[in-house]
Order: C-alpha cells, then sequence, then structure tokens
C-alpha cells in the first residue's frame, strides 16, 4: 500500500471511470475532503471503460439519462483544458459525428415519444424517415427500416485517455489511490466502519463508495447487500471495409449492431444479451465472422461485403438486471454511510462526469443539487419496481 494512512473522510472501492469521477467531484465540492481511492490494479487491464467503444449520446428515453449525456458530453469536450496538470492539456479525441439509431415498425413511434423529452431537454435531434436516411447515408441499405434518429451533436472520445486524465487529475487534486484489494467491509451496528484489504491492511472511512464496476455485487455480497448487477461479456472489433463511403456517425440498430468510425476503420460489435454471466474474458475469434459481418454487410453492402476484422477484444458490461439503469445511491435504513454507483449497462463512460457529480453532492450535502437522480437510488431495487429505458439501448 502506498502511503501510511489508515484513516479517510471517504473511502471509494475502485478507482477506475467511474471511482476516479467522485472522487474528482468530491474534491471539487471540499477541497479539504480526505478521500482515498482503492484500486487493485493500475493498469486497469480488465476495466470496462478501457475496453468500450467510448461513445456518447443524448438518445435515452429517461430524462435522467439524457440529462446526464447534457452535462458529460459538456465535460468530455471541455476535458482538455479543464483537466489541465500543470499547465499540461489532457486530450481525448472528441470525435462530433453524431449518433443514429435505425428502426421499422411501431418502434419509429417510440423514437418520435424519446424525442419530445430529449428536445425538451435542449438535444438536437432529427426524426428521419426512410428517404431522409437514405438522403444522408446513400450506402445505407434502408428498404427494410421505417427511419430513425440522428443527434449530430453526439460523438465519441478516447475512454483511455479520458480514464487516464480523470485520474490524474484527482491525484492533483488530492485524492490518494492505494493499490490494493478490498477483501472485507466492516460495520458497526448501522454503519461500515473500514475495509480489510488483501496486503493485511485497514482503512477508515466516514463514508464508503462502491463503485467496482462489474465487480460490485462481490462487495455488496460482503455486507449481504443484494445487487442486481451481473458481468455480461460483449465483444469489441476493429475492422474495415472493402470500400470508402460516407463518413458515418455511431449507428445503431434493434439487433443491438452498434459501430462507429475509428481511424482508418471501424469499431463496434453486436451485443448477445443472452450471453452467460460471469467473470469471462475469452475471445471467440469466429464471433465477427458469423455475428457482426452479416449484420454490417446487410446494411452497408458497399463497405462491408467484404469486411475485414483485424482484432477481436472481450470487456464486461456491468449489467443492471433489474431494469438496464444505473443504481445510484446509499442503503437507506441499514448501512448509510455506504454509497453504490453501478450497473451501468454499458452508458459508465458516458454518464461518469454527471454520475460522480451526482453522488458527490449526494454525500456532501445531503440532496442532489443538479441533476435529481433520486429514481435511480438503492430503493427501487428492495422495492423491486424497475424504471428501464423504452426504446432500443
Amino acid at each position: 500500500m502506498s502511503g501510511s494512512k489508515h484513516q479517510f473522510d471517504i473511502v471509494i472501492i475502485g478507482g477506475a471511470i467511474m471511482g476516479s469521477s467522485v472522487a474528482y467531484f468530491l474534491k471539487q465540492a471540499d477541497p479539504a475532503i480526505e478521500v482515498a481511492v482503492i484500486e487493485p490494479d493500475p493498469t486497469y487491464e480488465y476495466a470496462s471503460t478501457l475496453r468500450a467503444s467510448g461513445g456518447a449520446r443524448r438518445l435515452f428515453s429517461c430524462p435522467e439519462n439524457i440529462e446526464m449525456s447534457n452535462f458529460s458530453i459538456d465535460f468530455i469536450k471541455r476535458f482538455p483544458v479543464d483537466m489541465r496538470v500543470n499547465g499540461e492539456p489532457a486530450p481525448i479525441d472528441w470525435v462530433q459525428q453524431g449518433y443514429l439509431f435505425i428502426v421499422h415498425g411501431e418502434h419509429m413511434r417510440l423514437l418520435e415519444e424519446n424525442a419530445k423529452t430529449q428536445r425538451s431537454l435542449g438535444a438536437e435531434i432529427q426524426l428521419l424517415d426512410r428517404s431522409g436516411l437514405q438522403g444522408l447515408f446513400p450506402t445505407m441499405h434502408v428498404a427494410d427500416l421505417d427511419g430513425g434518429a440522428y443527434s449530430p451533436g453526439d460523438g465519441w472520445c478516447d475512454p483511455s485517455s479520458f480514464l487516464q486524465g480523470l485520474k490524474k487529475k484527482a491525484r492533483s487534486l488530492g485524492v490518494e489511490y492505494i493499490q490494493d484489494k478490498v477483501t472485507a467491509l466492516r460495520s458497526s451496528n448501522t454503519a461500515i466502519t473500514h475495509v480489510s484489504l488483501e496486503s493485511g491492511k485497514e482503512i477508515k472511512g466516514k463514508v464508503f463508495v462502491n463503485a467496482a464496476g462489474a465487480w460490485s455485487s462481490r462487495i455488496c455480497d460482503m455486507i449481504g447487500m443484494r445487487l442486481p448487477v451481473s458481468p455480461l461479456r460483449r465483444f469489441e472489433h476493429f475492422f474495415s471495409g472493402q470500400n470508402k463511403i460516407e463518413p458515418l456517425p455511431y449507428v445503431k440498430d434493434l439487433n443491438r449492431l452498434a459501430f462507429r468510425p475509428e481511424g482508418n476503420g471501424y469499431s463496434g460489435g453486436l451485443v448477445n444479451s443472452d450471453e452467460p454471466r460471469g467473470f469471462n474474458f475469452d475471445v471467440d475469434h469466429d464471433y465477427f465472422e458469423r455475428v457482426v459481418w452479416p449484420a454490417l454487410a446487410h446494411r452497408f453492402p458497399t463497405a462491408f461485403e467484404g469486411a475485414k476484422c483485424h482484432r477481436t477484444w472481450s470487456g464486461l458490461y456491468e449489467q443492471c438486471e433489474l431494469d438496464g439503469n444505473p443504481i445510484i445511491g446509499n442503503w437507506q435504513g441499514r448501512f448509510d454511510n455506504f454509497y453504490v454507483i453501478t450497473g451501468f449497462s454499458g452508458h459508465g463512460m458516458m454518464h461518469a462526469p454527471a454520475a460522480g457529480r451526482g453522488l458527490a453532492e449526494l454525500i456532501t450535502s445531503g440532496r442532489y443539487q443538479t441533476i435529481d437522480l433520486s429514481r435511480f437510488g438503492y430503493g427501487r431495487v428492495e422495492q423491486n419496481a424497475p424504471y428501464p429505458e423504452r426504446g432500443i439501448l
């Protein structure tokens, strides 16, 4: 363990994008707060963020998610300047090339309803019919589509640079990162008092935050807190097409095909929602040819009938099995000083800034001051009251 301090105001379990965001905004709220972040692997080899595609979009139905995206995208745009340390910028390669959801049948009605909410919260949304899709994206096969929703203000960034820049900034503000693994949570009758670490050390705290991502349910198991968050393996592929086509946004369809331009090729995949849950990082090297390529070749035949996959890697979604939305808040009435921020189901990177700010507000002032995220609280888990998105994810 680095350093010799064994007591902090706030102890965060998990030092990737979510834990680092909470730490940063806690120090923004009160520079005097002593914050420790416990992270077993400073290389973040298996962290979801480093294996993500880096997308950030406003195409949601829940107002909270749209508002989080509004804040987070502005945060990402300002990131190189705001996250400077000793005058050194923190570039994260933001590409504002838009998002496009494509649908058929009754799903078009859902996109239209969602667009009303999105526009009411300031998002620029273009609803496109079949001819509108063809006009903007002439190489797209649209005969089996009824339309789509296009958000030109959205885009993507480099997840690795985002994480490293945020961590570097948090450390510059005085956050202490401890390389160790939490093995137990200790408690009194109504509060968590300290964590036990694999090294044999103990860290005391006044407030504890579970930001362990796909591993978060394991942390909650230590105190008997039921958390419906499971690791869901998904593949990401870097591939290229046989012909150059028009610049594309981040494209998503009803079958969970999702891809975007990346350098001289494309990055994306097709999530299997029925994938067995578990910590599985094995790579199925036939998955692209068997599942992803047919979907790409159908939708953009000019470019992808001869697509070539150059690399495939696996990562984990921290899948919220209750409703696909995050769980943010404390275990009220049992351990009021224990908070969770997890279950983002593939949307963690894009919502980390807003979620981190929100939880920092909740911890330091007892209430949300900017975006009201109370509907994402742990109470809905206890009440079995799902709050899902409407439309494709």
